[in-house]
C-alpha cells in the first residue's frame, strides 16, 4: 500500500512545495528527492521553501514566480504573507508568442448526453420555464407566479421546473448599467436550457417591455410570454396563464440523444484553496480540453483571476486577432481597477489566503488551470452569446455570483465550479461543485457533487479523476440533478459599474 505524499512540488523549477496534510514542526518530510526537517507548522495547502531566498527574490511555483521574498526565507520555511508578496503592477507589455497547438485529449468513454433541441440549433441540458422580470419592483410577483407554475408542473408535468431569478435593476439605470441590464436579461430569455420564459414588466421602468422584446430573435418570441403587472387586473393569476400558455407550446419538447459538442461547459472558481490548482482546476481543465477536442464549448472568465497567468492564455491564441482581443480585455480590465482607485492585486481574499494562496499571481496561475491546454478561440465581452465553439474568454468580474450569473447568459448549459472552501450558490443551469480537497466533500455533502480530493493524495490518477468527472458531466447534462438544484439554490447576480438615478 503505498503512502500519500506530504507536500508536492509541481514543477521541477518550482522553489516552493505545498503541504499536502497539515505539517508539524519537528516533522521531517521528503520532497522531490530532499529530506526537509520543518521547523515550524504548516497548516495544509500552505507552502514550504525547497531552497533558501533572499530578500527580493522571485518565489515559484507552477514553474512561474508568484511574487517577491519580502524577507529572507531559510530551506523548509513556511512560505506565506509574512515572507512573500506580490509583483504585480497596473501596467504591463505584451507579446505575441504563439504556442504550437496542443494534441487532442483521447477521445473520452461516451460521448453523448439526453438533451433538448432548440429551434436554434442549440442545444439544452433542462426543460424549465424561467420567470424574469425587467424590473426588481416586480420581484416578489414573479417569485409567487413560479410557485403557482412549479405546483402546475408537478401535478401534469410537462416541464422540469418553474424558476424565478430576482433581481434590484431595470429602473433608474443609465446607459451601459442599463444596456447590461437588459442583455443579462435577454441571454437567459433565450438560453437553451428554457423551454419557456414568463417576462413580467411593471410598465414604468426604463427597462421597457417593447425594447426589450425588439431585441430578441424572432425565432425565440413563440417561447415568451410577456405582460405589464400595470396592464392587467391580476398580475399572478395572468402569470399563471402565461405557465399555461407556455406549457402547451412546450408539449413536444422531448430529451434525444445529442453529441458531446453540443454541449457548453462554464468554468468558474469560488472559495478557492492551495490544492484548487493542483486537484480540482487541474481537473476542469481535462474538462476544456475534452469537450472542445469533441467539437464543443468552454466558457473561462474571472478576467481579474488571471492577471499574472494572462501570457498563458494569450500565447494560446487561435491567431493574432483574437490575441489583440485577450490584450484588451486584461488591459481594460486593468484600467477598471485604476479608474476607480484600486490595486490591481487586490486579490486574494481573506478565505484564500487561510487556505494557503499568498498572491494574486499563484492564484491566477491556479486559476487558468480550468482553461486546460486547448486553443483560445475568442474572446467574448459581458452578456454576449457564445459565437463560436472551443475555448472563449468572458469578460466579468471575479465576484462568483456575477460571473457564473455571465457564464450562463453566454450560454453555458453546465457550470463546472470549483472550490477549497465550500459555498452554496447556485445558478440558472446545473452547476456542478468539485471540491478541490475531500475534508469539504466529507463535511459539505449538501453542496458539493464530486470530491477532486483522492488526486491529491495518490487514490486515483488525474485521468482516472477525469473520467468520472466527465461521466457525472453527461449524466447531469442527461437529467440528473445537480445539488443547487436538489437544494433550489438558484439566484443571478449582474455587473452594475455605473450611475443609478
Amino acid at each position: 500500500m503505498s503512502v500519500a505524499p506530504a507536500a508536492l512540488r509541481i514543477h521541477p523549477d518550482d522553489s516552493v512545495a505545498v503541504a499536502l496534510r497539515p505539517l508539524s514542526a519537528g516533522e521531517t518530510v521528503e520532497v522531490a528527492g530532499q529530506r526537509i526537517a520543518l521547523s515550524q507548522d504548516v497548516p495544509q495547502g500552505h507552502k514550504i521553501a525547497l531552497r533558501p531566498h533572499r530578500e527580493g527574490e522571485p518565489v515559484t511555483r507552477y514553474g512561474h514566480p508568484i511574487g517577491r521574498a519580502t524577507a529572507p526565507i531559510e530551506f523548509g520555511e513556511h512560505v506565506h504573507s509574512h515572507n512573500l508578496a506580490t509583483a504585480l503592477q497596473a501596467g504591463g507589455e505584451y507579446a505575441y508568442e504563439p504556442q504550437p497547438a496542443p494534441s487532442s485529449p483521447a477521445p473520452a468513454r461516451a460521448s453523448t448526453f439526453q438533451g433538448y433541441l432548440r429551434a436554434d440549433g442549440r442545444v439544452g441540458t433542462r426543460n424549465e420555464i424561467w420567470v424574469l422580470n425587467t424590473v426588481g419592483c416586480v420581484n416578489a410577483t414573479a417569485a409567487r407566479v413560479a410557485k403557482a407554475g412549479a405546483q402546475i408542473v408537478e401535478k401534469r408535468g410537462g416541464a422540469d421546473g418553474v424558476h424565478a431569478f430576482a433581481h434590484p435593476f431595470g429602473c433608474s439605470q443609465l446607459g451601459d448599467d442599463l444596456s447590461a441590464t437588459r442583455d443579462v436579461l435577454r441571454g437567459l430569455a433565450v438560453h437553451p436550457n428554457a423551454g419557456g420564459v414568463v417576462l413580467i414588466g411593471l410598465g414604468c421602468e426604463n427597462n421597457q417591455l417593447d425594447a426589450f422584446l425588439d431585441g430578441l430573435p424572432e425565432a425565440a418570441r413563440e417561447r415568451v410570454v410577456p405582460y405589464a403587472a400595470q396592464s392587467v387586473f391580476d398580475e399572478e393569476e395572468e402569470g399563471i396563464r402565461a405557465v399555461e400558455t407556455l406549457l402547451e407550446r412546450m408539449s413536444g419538447d422531448r430529451r434525444e440523444t445529442r453529441p458531446a459538442s453540443d454541449l457548453t461547459l462554464g468554468m468558474k472558481c469560488g472559495g478557492s484553496d492551495a490544492l484548487s490548482g493542483l486537484t480540482a482546476n487541474p481537473l476542469v481543465g481535462r474538462m476544456t480540453d475534452r469537450v472542445t477536442a469533441a467539437g464543443g464549448s468552454a466558457l473561462l472568465t474571472e478576467v481579474p483571476e488571471m492577471f499574472g497567468a494572462e501570457r498563458l492564455l494569450m500565447n494560446r491564441a487561435e491567431n493574432k486577432a483574437v490575441y489583440d482581443e485577450i490584450v484588451r480585455m486584461v488591459t481594460g480590465f486593468k484600467d477598471y481597477f485604476v479608474r476607480h482607485d484600486q490595486p490591481v492585486y487586490e486579490n486574494p481574499s481573506p478565505g484564500n489566503k487561510e487556505g494557503g494562496l499568498t498572491t494574486l499571481e499563484e492564484k491566477s496561475l491556479g486559476a487558468v488551470q480550468k482553461g486546460g491546454s486547448a486553443t483560445v478561440t475568442d474572446v467574448l465581452s459581458y452578456a454576449q452569446p457564445r459565437r463560436r465553439p472551443g475555448l472563449s474568454l468572458l469578460t466579468a468580474p471575479g465576484n462568483d455570483a456575477v460571473s457564473c450569473t455571465a457564464l450562463a447568459v453566454s450560454g453555458a448549459t453546465v457550470i463546472l465550479f470549483t472550490t477549497g472552501r465550500g459555498t452554496p450558490l447556485g445558478f440558472p443551469v446545473p452547476t456542478l461543485k468539485i471540491a478541490s480537497n475531500s475534508t469539504l466533500a466529507e463535511r459539505k455533502p449538501r453542496w458539493i457533487d464530486f470530491d477532486a480530493g483522492p488526486v491529491a493524495t495518490g487514490e486515483a490518477t488525474v485521468e482516472e479523476a477525469a473520467d468520472a468527472l466527465w461521466d457525472k458531466i453527461l449524466r447531469t447534462a442527461s437529467g440528473e440533478a445537480a445539488r443547487n438544484e436538489e437544494n433550489g439554490y438558484r439566484e443571478i447576480a449582474m455587473w452594475k459599474t455605473g450611475v443609478t438615478l
